[in-house]
């Protein structure tokens, strides 16, 4: 089931959790150039379609095809907030990817990308804070430059705009319209009702599977 233009296919997707099903049946797809809003009530599943996209989960039944590596961008880290971990730390994790043995100049590029990726998120200045000296929106944006620090070809988010003000919800809504511009698949969970209105494309679930409309 692979389609021209698509980065992610996901074929009848099944999912639960100790008997409960939570994804029933679910096909999609994201394309490439496109902001796919993924939205619904809560306990719909929106969240766990994202991990399977992600490959953080693997579905019960269905497959997923991707043509690329995903970046996932999560609401609240497993990290513990006591870890000694600085802006410029976190958003160069997202670049571990890469593997430990780059050149010189892959390294002066990375270090670049990091610094881009900061400034871009509105956080210059902060490079040398510890995520738990951060507000709850502030550790959001760290974790968005993680997303993007690398130029993923496939982007999700989990609420990327949860707990930013309208600035930063801007913001965020505007870095993400320039990941679609330059090619990326980027599909995002959220409830704010104006990154859905900007979305290209909204994939409603309800009750485990995507509502028709």
């Amino acid at each position: 089931m692979k389609h021209r233009g698509s980065a992610v296919v996901a074929t009848s997707l099944r999912f639960g959790y100790d008997g409960t099903t939570v994804l029933d049946g679910v096909s999609m797809r994201l394309r490439a150039g496109e902001v796919t809003a993924i939205v619904g009530a809560n306990g719909a599943g929106k969240s766990t379609l994202v991990e399977l996209l992600a490959g953080v989960l693997r579905p019960h039944a269905g497959t997923v095809w991707r043509t690329d590596r995903v970046a996932l961008v999560v609401q609240r880290p497993d990290a513990p907030d006591a870890l000694p971990l600085t802006v410029t730390d976190a958003v160069a994790m997202g670049l571990w990817s890469q593997g430990p043995r780059m050149g010189a100049r892959a390294r002066d590029d990375a270090r670049r990308n990091v610094v881009e990726a900061i400034e871009r998120v509105g956080l210059a200045g902060r490079e040398r804070f510890l995520l738990s000296e951060l507000s709850g929106g502030q550790r959001q944006r760290t974790l968005l430059a993680q997303g993007i620090v690398r130029h993923p070809w496939i982007l999700l988010l989990d609420e990327p705009a949860a707990g930013l003000d309208a600035e930063s919800r801007a913001r965020t809504r505007a870095i993400l319209a320039v990941e679609a511009g330059r090619g990326a698949a980027v599909a995002c969970v959220t409830h704010d009702e104006e990154a859905i209105t900007a979305a290209d494309r909204v994939i409603r679930l309800e009750h485990g599977r995507i509502a028709a409309g």
